[in-house]
């Protein structure tokens, strides 16, 4: 017989140490081992949420953990169940689940260092990770690994409130701890713009002054960098910037809300230095990502909501985090101000201005634009054929239509040749885990979603 709960300590203790503290909270708080039977673990957790995201994405690691604690174990299995009575003894990182509607950010979160222009709220351990942002997230851990080594410049892209300044600022404050004798500074495009003009209405000597200031860093980080294709001296001293760096192993990271191939009046010089390092994309978050956002934030400000209106707002919002975001506090002004639980009604009334339409497609026309992308006749793509070039592009078709319309498998399958849906869930899985270690691939979703948005 085995001691469940001291089991599970053991296995949480190591688990922690695998996975963000943000993420660690909202998936593995208020999980238990229920019962061991012929080596078979069971654990116990809150809502099928919970229980397909550790089963899809952290099933090898639990497995694992356990599996190294008890030698008996041959499978695991996740069993949704109340475990109200389990919560004072399993607590997760010693935080306790009381609720506290009045709870305020502290003041140190606020706080924006003044040298570097970093603030210590935007850190890895409250960075949620998903599909969405996986090989951003990855990248940026690699940096941090060897900065200056890997991914030099780092270059990420994407829509704005999508968490790439929350990206960048964590990168800056996790090599200032990591390496304490290296230089950080971050700065958005434009505050480097106005103290490029500066320096040079003031004469030589502050200009050369600038220069100084720039290159002593060991990691620069520049946001917003887009609106950088009409400044002409900018995009030069820029250039210059970054061959210093370069030269000298020290790292660069940059921001912008498209890829660098699209910033209108981008010299060639620097889209060359650009894709000289790692290009990547963070896009919008996929339904289980919104989910652990809003978990994230309600643990953050101590507030309890029904699984049930979480998961509408999660269903429903599905622009970038900042919107999320938004709905989520003009709820809980209501909570607030009503000091009474609300109904998934009152929710929807109050968010309904959120909600975008859904976009609506004509299969036919993206197969058209991905053909025509990849240089196929529009029939090709519906041809039984095994030619390399044909298959990829058919699998980018049908992964399109499902990330981005939430087409069904089966009719996917149907529009296209008469496909059966598993032949469709094979190719979006493939295109999906292709994407993590393809720049090129990446690259080219991207400028085929500029195509048909």
């Amino acid at each position: 017989m085995i001691d469940a709960k001291e089991l599970w300590r053991k296995c949480l203790g190591e688990i922690e140490n695998e996975v963000s503290k943000a993420n660690f909270s909202t998936w593995f708080k208020n999980t238990c081992i229920l019962k061991e039977d012929t080596g078979v673990i069971y654990i116990g957790v809150p809502n099928e949420f919970v229980r397909d995201w550790l089963k899809n994405k952290y099933h090898k690691l639990i497995t694992k953990t356990i599996a190294d604690f008890y030698d008996s174990m041959r499978a695991v299995e996740y069993s949704i169940t109340k475990i109200d009575s389990l919560q004072k003894d399993v607590q997760i990182g010693g935080e306790s689940n009381q609720q506290n509607t009045n709870k305020e950010l502290p003041l140190k979160d606020l706080y924006i260092n003044k040298d570097d222009n970093l603030n210590p709220r935007y850190r890895f351990d409250s960075f949620i990770v998903g599909p969405f942002n996986e090989l951003a997230y990855s990248a940026a851990q690699n940096i941090v690994a060897k900065p200056g080594m890997n991914y030099n410049p780092f270059f990420v892209y994407g829509g704005t409130g999508l968490g790439k300044t929350h990206l960048l600022q964590a990168i800056g404050n996790a090599i200032k701890e990591k390496y304490q004798d290296k230089k950080v500074h971050y700065i958005t495009l434009e505050k480097f713009a106005t103290d490029l003009v500066n320096s040079f209405q003031a004469g030589n000597n502050k200009a050369n002054a600038f220069k100084e200031k720039y290159r002593k860093y060991d990691l620069l980080i520049i946001d917003d960098i887009q609106f950088i294709g009409k400044m002409e001296k900018t995009q030069e001293e820029l250039f210059h910037t970054f061959n210093t760096f370069h030269e000298n192993n020290k790292q660069i990271v940059f921001s912008s809300d498209k890829h660098p191939n699209f910033i209108p009046g981008l010299e060639d010089r620097l889209k060359s230095r650009f894709s000289a390092g790692m290009i990547v994309d963070i896009s919008e978050p996929e339904y289980e990502s919104r989910l652990a956002i809003l978990k994230v934030k309600l643990q953050e400000l101590g507030i309890t909501l029904e699984d049930e209106l979480v998961q509408y707002v999660a269903e429903a919002i599905q622009g970038n985090i900042r919107e999320l975001e938004g709905s989520l506090n003009t709820i809980i002004a209501q909570l607030r101000l009503k000091n009474r639980p609300i109904s998934v009604n009152e929710v929807k009334n109050l968010i309904k201005n959120n909600i975008k339409p859904k976009k609506n497609v004509a299969i036919k026309e993206i197969v058209k634009i991905v053909a025509d992308f990849y240089n196929l006749e529009e029939a090709e793509i519906y041809e039984k054929t095994r030619r390399k070039e044909i298959v990829r592009a058919r699998q980018v078709v049908m992964y399109v239509l499902r990330e981005d319309f939430n087409i069904s498998y089966p009719l996917i399958g149907q529009k296209l040749g008469g496909k059966d849906h598993t032949t469709v869930i094979h190719s979006h899985l493939k295109i999906k885990s292709d994407l993590k270690t393809d720049p090129s691939l990446v690259q080219d979703l991207e400028q085929i979603r500029v195509l048909f948005k």
